[in-house]
């Protein structure tokens, strides 16, 4: 798929804070909020919203894996979802691990899914009201799909097959400190990852979070296909999109993916923590130096 086929308006993957507020008391649609920090959601959600703690229930802390496809059909029900409800996701820091959420849900093959567009730095900005109130949803009834989304997953030997390849862009969305191997993880985070610093070689850097406006907001389609266009990233080949766990990468995915249409695009959700620890495998630091 070429950059002409791509869509030039906002599909309806994404709503506004406009229609979240319409939404609220909708009994077929369920908020759920994911934020890096797990303590925002006590301080103030939507009403009705259910709060979903990444690290202890997307996870799967002994396998290092995401959580099976039981325990997120038990989590969904418990958030009253039925399979004609509406998920609508949002987060703290642009959607950050709302992002990783959607993406989650749509590799277990979830379609009636949506992002909500700001995240919550729209929803405090455009006062949609707030609670610390408790949701008091009945159980629901969602069973998700047997079969998952292959072609939404990269995994370590589909990256390894990567370097090289003439028809695979590899697309680095850490910060430029991260790409050159300057840091192990973002600065406000704790510096454990990887046994080496780096990056996969042959991958361009593309920050994930240079696809927002100052609002939090997604920037104009336009602006997304010229960014990305920019560094080769046209969706005529196709696209793994990694970080260093696989989260920002997600907010990435989503961008090229649901927003600019490009039909081949995966998430490696080993990201650099997997890549990076490898033995064997071989990695560049700064401009592309071998290392």
């Amino acid at each position: 798929m070429t950059v002409a086929d791509a869509p030039t308006s906002t599909p309806p993957v994404l709503v506004t804070t406009d229609w979240a507020r319409e939404h609220l008391d909708d009994p077929k649609v369920r908020f759920l909020e994911v934020d890096v920090d797990t303590d925002s959601y006590a301080q103030g959600h939507l009403p009705g919203a259910t709060g979903v703690n990444w690290k202890s229930q997307l996870t799967d802390a002994v396998r290092r894996d995401l959580v099976s496809r039981d325990d997120l059909e038990s989590l969904l029900r418990a958030a009253g979802i039925d399979d004609d409800t509406t998920i609508v996701l949002y987060g703290d820091n642009n959607n950050w691990f709302a992002a990783w959420a959607y993406w989650q849900l749509r590799y277990q093959g979830l379609d009636n899914v949506r992002l909500l567009d700001g995240g919550r730095i729209k929803v405090e900005a455009d006062r949609l009201p707030l609670t610390t109130d408790a949701p008091s949803h009945g159980p629901g009834s969602i069973s998700i799909p047997a079969e998952t989304r292959e072609e939404l997953r990269a995994y370590r030997q589909q990256v390894i097959d990567a370097v090289g390849a003439t028809d695979r862009d590899l697309v680095d969305v850490r910060s430029p400190e991260e790409f050159r191997g300057e840091l192990s993880a973002p600065a406000h985070l704790p510096q454990e990852a990887a046994q080496r610093r780096g990056h996969i070689p042959g991958a361009v850097n593309v920050p994930w979070a240079t696809a927002v406006a100052e609002d939090g907001t997604f920037k104009p389609v336009d602006q997304l296909r010229e960014l990305y266009a920019a560094k080769g990233v046209d969706g005529s080949d196709e696209v793994i999109a990694y970080c260093r766990i696989g989260e920002r990468s997600s907010h990435t995915w989503f961008v090229l993916h649901e927003l600019l249409g490009h039909r081949n695009v995966r998430n490696y959700d080993g990201s650099w923590t997997e890549y990076g620890s490898l033995v064997g495998v071989p990695i560049e630091t700064g401009d592309g130096s071998p290392a």
